[in-house]
């Protein structure tokens, strides 16, 4: 017995640390919804895209605008993928790029920039035979390689011994790329099977420059020559370094919440929350008494505990995500009134040892909480597979708060409880009943 008041001392102790941890140390990641910020929707183009090929190329599409945007400075910024459809279309793919604190939607796009797509194409037959100008070569008559800036492994600015732009001596700014080993096979291949030809270089769909293959060309190399200026040349490789695009996409949806009003949201959400947990806190004390007062301490604990997750997974918080948060607790209190009820009925049915009530009610009630909580962890998991980036943060938090809930209500309920419980039930310790 004195071991187990022992380790209840301890879990007090312990949740009085975890509280002092979640509510002292950094902030907590918010959610558009709460800290205000702009929410732009692209939407990918994969038709040229091979099936197997797109859950990589999105990937990789997620890596590039997530590079871009965190080199512009903005705060924590969210870039997820999402698949349209009920149960996700490969071929509907979507990107959903958040950008705290950013309200100005012209802004945000302006964040997001237009990354360059590069492509090297080849002049069909009929394009050499007219011998067409360079600048009037429509990007849908050549031929497509499968070499763009996706295989670009890095960009340099380098400059070519000529007149320039400007007069005699000048040298003229060019660019200088590396391919990855992919892009160097494949590149080889090229330059091996088309020499004589004109390999068109395409940017966002312009032709820029149509260099003629007049050797293999091996070693993963390659100049862009457009008649640059060097600001221009400069800009195009810091562009290509951020990362040009696999995929083209298209913007279909913006939505924006100024800071005033995603504040409001989080106070609003903060104060439902306290009111709706001293409620709890209030009917438990009243009703169960000694057991109820130990119960609010685990939920207290199992509170602090939860903050201290969201801060150290860290857990994105929505206002979706703060009401599973809520309905979490929601089911840590039914969890203990489950037990406290078997404990009743074990007192009930003439259990003289108190301490024989409680292990045995939390034994009869483990049965019933394990299977209530199991099919809740799982509709939190249905939830987060299928749903939106909104029913995400609800059953990310839910699901987490069910899980933590249940071994909270388990183990901390009962060791603070029988920590206290005396040997004979009373009308404090008994949950009401008379001795």
């Amino acid at each position: 017995m004195k071991q187990i008041r022992i380790a209840g001392i301890f879990i007090i102790l312990v949740g009085i640390s975890l509280g002092y941890l979640a509510l002292s140390k950094a902030s907590f990641k918010l959610g558009l919804d709460l800290s205000g910020g702009t929410e732009l929707i692209y939407k990918a183009d994969t038709a040229e895209a091979q099936r197997g090929e797109i859950k990589e190329l999105m990937a990789s599409l997620r890596e590039v605008i997530e590079k871009r945007v965190n080199l512009f400075g903005v705060g924590e910024p969210s870039v997820q993928v999402e698949e349209g459809g009920l149960v996700g279309d490969i071929n509907d793919q979507r990107l959903i790029v958040g950008l705290p604190g950013i309200s100005d939607v012209g802004e945000a796009i302006k964040l997001i920039g237009q990354t360059p797509l590069l492509e090297f194409r080849l002049f069909d037959e009929q394009s050499l035979v007219e011998n067409t100008a360079t600048e009037e070569v429509s990007p849908e008559s050549l031929l497509s390689t499968g070499l763009s800036g996706r295989q670009v492994k890095r960009a340099t600015l380098q400059f070519n011994s000529g007149a320039g732009h400007s007069g005699v001596g000048l040298s003229e700014p060019v660019v200088g790329l590396e391919f990855n080993d992919e892009g160097s096979l494949l590149f080889e291949r090229i330059t091996e099977d088309n020499i004589g030809r004109p390999l068109a270089i395409l940017l966002d769909g312009t032709v820029i420059s149509a260099p003629i293959i007049n050797t293999k060309i091996s070693g993963g190399s390659a100049v862009i020559t457009g008649n640059f200026t060097p600001e221009e040349a400069r800009t195009l490789v810091r562009d290509l370094n951020f990362g040009a695009l696999p995929l083209p996409i298209e913007l279909v949806s913006t939505e924006s919440v100024g800071p005033s009003l995603g504040r409001e949201t989080t106070e609003a959400g903060v104060k439902a929350g306290i009111y709706g947990v001293l409620l709890v806190f209030l009917f438990m004390a009243l009703w169960y008494r000694v057991p109820g007062l130990l119960s609010v301490i685990s939920l207290l604990i199992y509170i602090a505990l939860m903050l201290l997750l969201f801060k150290l997974i860290p857990v994105t918080l929505t206002a979706a995500g703060i009401a599973g948060f809520i309905l979490s607790i929601g089911m840590a209190v039914d969890a203990n009134v489950l037990i406290f009820e078997r404990v009743k009925e074990e007192l009930q049915e003439g259990t003289p040892d108190m301490r024989e009530a409680v292990k045995n009610g939390f034994s009869r009630a483990w049965l019933s909480i394990r299977d209530s909580n199991i099919s809740s962890i799982i509709t939190a998991i249905i939830l987060f597979w299928f749903g939106t980036s909104v029913v995400k943060g609800f059953a990310l938090t839910f699901g987490l708060g069910v899980l933590v809930s249940m071994l909270s209500a388990i183990s901390i309920s009962r060791i603070l409880y029988l920590a206290v419980s005396p040997e004979k039930p009373n009308k404090f310790f008994g949950l009401g009943l008379k001795n």
